[in-house]
């Protein structure tokens, strides 16, 4: 029998994804106070799957959004959830670098609990690196959300996003490891002069 927790996991991530597509082609066929279902669904399958801050602010923005979209009728708050989502993502990011240790030190610390001080510098710039990502890909989902065509708003939303996500986070593991490469090279050679 799978496990309850990747289960959730896996149809969270098949809606998150599926999202914009599912808003673009219901357009016409189904009133978007029906779509708020799809979108409270959404918030509660992700309170359901993680008990964290972030799922908390989002599943309950995911349900606001709904209510509006239920009581409007309209599409716009429901075409704003990715707005919400990077906001989110941006206040959590943003916050550790407030209040540190990093979001991105915190994650690094779980494989490696013991972190040489260039790697501390370097989890920083990496929060930071994705604060800025979030920051403007919420600023894009907002203008496609309020002057874009529906086409457009699903092809950045339901795709052009995930693959700049899926970029930065490719392009960060690349550097991580000649980062990473140098420490211990350097680690190395200040060794050997001793």
């Amino acid at each position: 029998m799978p496990d309850k927790g990747r289960l959730g996991g896996a149809v969270l991530l098949l809606a998150t994804l599926s999202y914009p597509v599912i808003i673009y082609f219901s357009q016409g066929h189904i009133e978007p106070r029906w779509l708020a279902v799809l979108l409270v669904a959404l918030g509660l399958v992700r309170l359901g799957v993680s008990q964290t801050s972030v799922a908390w602010s989002v599943g309950v923005g995911a349900v606001l959004l709904a209510a509006a979209a239920w009581f409007s009728n309209g599409y716009l708050p429901l075409k704003l959830y990715p707005v919400g989502v990077n906001a989110v993502m941006l206040v959590l990011f943003g916050a550790s670098l407030v209040h540190p240790p990093s979001l991105v030190e915190r994650l690094a610390r779980l494989r490696e609990p013991e972190l040489p001080p260039v790697a501390i510098a370097y989890t920083r710039r990496v929060t930071q690196v994705w604060c800025g990502f979030f920051a403007i890909n919420g600023g894009i989902a907002l203008w496609t959300a309020l002057y874009a065509s529906d086409a457009t708003w699903t092809l950045y939303n339901g795709g052009i996003a995930y693959g700049l996500m899926g970029a930065l986070a490719g392009i960060e593991w690349l550097v991580r490891r000649r980062v990473r490469r140098e420490d211990r090279a350097q680690t190395a050679a200040l060794r050997a002069a001793r």
